[in-house]
């Protein structure tokens, strides 16, 4: 039983939708903001779904030890504050993170209780076709994802849970991680 559960999985495997799901879905949880130095999207503003900050501000709180887990991932580093994981944890309610796979692995490592719940789609193609309908990225951006998404399809004996976020089953997918929080949640 455990209290912390990462949301991880491929890039453009549905993670925020899930998320997103799991409230409308009346689920009552902690979400623990990432902090990123990646660009905002069109879509996105401060502390939704990220904390926004340059590169120098994150290299200083990676300086000064603020960091639960942390990871360059592509060219920006995304990390999740100890003091955002540690209020969340006062709290009688799952906390969820959204983490990459450097970072999930991290967290395994730290709280081998913690849950690692990986997304993943239906295949490669459909990975590519979300990707390209997000309209965030370039070209280019998205044949380094899809190469990483190929990477990260060899790690998922490591996660405790492995699901299919299938092609227009956005709601079985937040059906299926909702029942595994509601399953492995401890109440204290």
């Amino acid at each position: 039983m455990t209290k912390i559960f990462v949301i991880s999985g491929l890039s453009g495997a549905g993670k925020d939708s899930v998320i997103d799901g799991l409230k409308e879905a009346g689920m009552n949880y902690t979400w623990v903001i990432t902090t990123t130095t990646r660009l905002m999207r069109s879509n996105e503003t401060q502390g939704n779904p990220y904390h926004f900050v340059s590169k120098d501000e994150f290299e200083k709180m990676v300086s000064n030890n603020e960091f639960f887990e942390w990871a360059q991932v592509y060219s920006d580093y995304y990390g999740n504050t100890k003091k955002a994981v540690e209020q969340a944890l006062l709290e009688n309610k799952p906390v969820i993170l959204r983490i990459d796979t450097q970072g999930s692995a991290t967290i395994k490592k730290k709280r081998p209780e913690a849950k690692v719940i990986f997304l993943i789609a239906d295949s490669i193609k459909i990975i590519k076709q979300r990707l390209e309908k997000r309209g965030e990225d370039s070209l280019e951006e998205i044949e380094i994802r899809l190469a990483e998404s190929k990477k990260e399809m060899k790690t998922l004996d490591q996660w405790d849970y492995v699901i299919i976020n299938k092609q227009g089953q956005l709601k079985e997918t937040i059906n299926q991680v909702k029942q595994i929080i509601e399953k492995e949640f401890i109440y204290n």
